[in-house]
């Protein structure tokens, strides 16, 4: 029970972070700047060993099969606790005298992923899974690789999906969170968006174990 408490503790963390990140994007009119500032939530989760679920998810199709189960409960603690932190910060931020643009901005953003089709939603998750994957086993690879390289490849991961319009499911957490745009419409856009973040992330995560066992 302690082992879940303190992983769901830094799930929330995450999703603190990654709330904090998600407005500063909002509050910034660059979006090139807004996209490189984002990367302040993914590099303080990783250094701090924080727990973030398009972080983990890749490493789903690495598990051995005895350690499914338990993984998949570690799983679902981050995603949940990621929810909690985000939910907590877009509604707090909501509150605050900036609230009248960052939810102009919010809503302008939400409006465009929930109009989308479901399939988009799918693709566009699934190209910023392989990106989350790439930023958090970079940053991992500690004694491989420069640490100027690793701190650069997650600001640069971040920045990549933000441009390119990529989806990422506990971002719009929190942008949904601060619009105040959650419905039944926009639960079923988030788990599709998470789908495609979860097969992302495991798609790369399967081919790179290959090419470094036939390296």
């Amino acid at each position: 029970m302690k082992k879940y408490l303190f992983l769901a503790v830094n799930a929330l963390l995450s999703g603190i972070f990654i709330g904090i990140a998600g407005t500063v994007y909002l509050a910034v009119p660059n979006p090139l700047l807004g996209a490189f500032l984002f990367g302040f939530g993914l590099l303080t989760i990783v250094c701090y060993g924080f727990k973030l679920y398009t972080g983990a998810i890749g490493y789903l199709a690495l598990q051995p099969l005895r350690q499914l189960t338990e993984y998949l409960v570690t799983l679902s603690i981050i995603y949940l606790g990621n929810l909690a932190g985000t939910f907590a910060v877009g509604t707090l931020v909501r509150q605050t005298r900036t609230a009248p643009g960052l939810i102009a901005r919010a809503e302008q953003l939400c409006q465009l992923k929930l109009q989308d089709s479901m399939l988009s939603l799918l693709i566009l998750g699934f190209f910023c899974g392989i990106l989350m994957y790439l930023a958090v086993e970079t940053y991992r690879r500690r004694e491989e690789l420069a640490p100027l390289f690793r701190f650069a490849m997650v600001i640069l991961c971040v920045a990549v999906f933000i441009l390119c319009g990529f989806e990422h499911c506990i971002a719009n957490m929190y942008y949904f969170s601060a619009a105040g745009v959650w419905s039944a419409h926009a639960w079923a856009a988030l788990l599709v968006m998470t789908l495609g973040n979860s097969l992302g992330g495991m798609f790369l995560a399967l081919l790179e174990r290959y090419r470094r066992s036939e390296a």
